[in-house]
């Protein structure tokens, strides 16, 4: 019989961690802030440390808990971030500053850049023109039907916000997380079918539109607060549309003649890393000059994963380099979850108990739904499951996340976009979608197989 099972080694994990915060929130000098008992002030890296030591304990505890119930790791983290971040509630304030520390929120913010170029190498200009007619429609319809349901519900529940806070909250549910829906059709043996293909086709070109979108409704907020109080005109939100769309296009234009120049230098320098090392370069890059131009950074890591071609490594790899996306990995690993848990401490669980933002959450999430089930009038083929490509294009998940808290970020007459209120409603609908699409999915394909079955039989029975 084994002693150290995995659930007892969970538990032993969890009892050190609950003990050993416990001794610091009790015996740190006045319980106030990091420092220690001896009277002097520790560096500011020790109280960095600690953090970390947190939240990565955490997201790992946490997202093993929903793995162990087949759900996406991400929600744990972002659970246990909520639970964290809440403890004040029960008497424990030792979470707080956690929750104020730049140095901090700077390493989610990097985080969430190297996830998003993260995406975009899954993904390349040459995916993106083969996904066809079919998913490019999906997509739009996608995009379209939630952009303007969401802002109708904004509009019915905040009706005392400005105009820019509905178009942003519209904004949000655009997104798709494509990856949780992978998994399931990967899960099912079912990635190879018309239904997945178009799906995953779609989600490509949905991640353009949706950071897109982003881009352009960020710009619009941006140019009201630095002074437009009166409004923008229409010649402004077309310039700020085609600076987005300008930077997407030109990064893939330039890309494609600069950067196979770039790694072939890079291949002549000695010493190890240099393929990580750049592809880094690339990204960061481009994440900076998005920022600059006044676009959101994560557009930037997006196309920077989006232009890299595998092609261009091909001596790095006969050399023995790894690819891109393995060495981008460990870094992911630890940056990530610190992102998706600061996320979740952000959530104020008192906003929970206002009957007014759990209506708003449910008809914001009813509303996330049926705008992707739109995807499916674009598909005219009857022989194709079209319910099971709406319901792989609704999940939210980390991509819902990313949005919202930009938009928490983002100062209004004096106020953020997203409000503490509306930021929990949004988190709520995140959560509602990614867990409900797995289930939804599965039964809509095995369904659509027994139809499938059921007319096979039906034509050998009359043949």
């Amino acid at each position: 019989m084994r002693f150290l099972t995995n659930r007892r080694l969970i538990w032993f994990l969890t009892i050190i961690g609950v003990y050993l915060l416990y001794d610091l929130a009790f015996a740190s000098s006045g319980g106030n802030g990091h420092t220690g008992n001896g009277g002097g002030h520790e560096s500011p890296v020790l109280d960095v440390l600690l953090e970390l030591i947190v939240i990565l304990l955490a997201a790992k505890l946490g997202g093993d808990l929903f793995e162990r119930v087949k759900a996406p790791a991400v929600l744990g983290e972002l659970v246990i971030g909520m639970v964290i971040g809440n403890l004040q509630l029960v008497g424990i304030d030792f979470f707080e500053p956690f929750k104020h520390n730049l140095t901090l929120e700077i390493l989610a913010e990097i985080g969430v850049i190297i996830l998003l170029f993260e995406v975009g190498l899954e993904s390349t200009v040459r995916d993106m023109m083969k996904v066809g007619l079919v998913s490019f429609m999906v997509a739009i319809f996608g995009v379209i039907a939630p952009f303007f349901l969401g802002w109708g519900v904004a509009v019915l529940f905040l009706p005392h916000e400005s105009v820019y806070v509905h178009i942003f909250i519209g904004a949000t549910l655009t997104a798709t997380s494509v990856g949780i829906t992978a998994r399931v059709l990967k899960d099912m043996n079912k990635i190879n079918t018309r239904e997945a293909k178009i799906i995953l086709g779609a989600a490509v070109i949905d991640d353009i539109m949706g950071l897109i979108i982003l881009a352009v409704v960020t710009g619009i907020i941006s140019a009201v607060s630095s002074g437009m109080s009166e409004g923008i005109s229409s010649g402004t939100v077309l310039f700020i549309i085609l600076k987005a769309v300008g930077f997407i296009v030109g990064a893939v234009i330039i890309g494609h003649w600069v950067l196979p120049v770039f790694f072939k230098f890079g291949f002549r320098l000695k010493g190890k890393g240099v393929l990580l090392s750049f592809a880094l370069l690339v990204c960061f890059l481009l994440a900076y000059l998005a920022g600059k131009m006044g676009l959101a950074p994560i557009v930037g890591a997006f196309a920077a994963g989006l232009i890299l071609e595998e092609v261009w490594f091909k001596d790095y790899h006969d050399r023995g380099e790894h690819s891109i996306e393995e060495l981008i990995s460990p870094i992911a690993t630890f940056l990530v979850p610190v992102f998706f848990v600061r996320m979740g401490m952000l959530v104020d669980l008192t906003t929970f108990a206002q009957i007014e933002i759990l209506g708003f959450a449910a008809v914001l999430t009813l509303a996330a739904i049926v705008g992707k089930q739109a995807c499916s009038l674009a598909v005219f083929d009857k022989t194709t499951n079209r319910i099971a490509i709406g319901l792989g294009m609704i999940p939210r998940g980390e991509v819902g996340l990313i949005f919202v808290g930009i938009g928490s970020k983002l100062i209004l007459n004096g106020h953020p976009v997203i409000s503490t209120s509306t930021y929990s409603a949004v988190v709520i609908m995140v959560i509602i979608t990614t867990l409900v699409t797995p289930p939804a999915l599965i039964f809509s394909m095995l369904r659509g197989d027994r139809k499938t079955d059921h007319s096979l039989s039906g034509s050998q029975t009359e043949g």
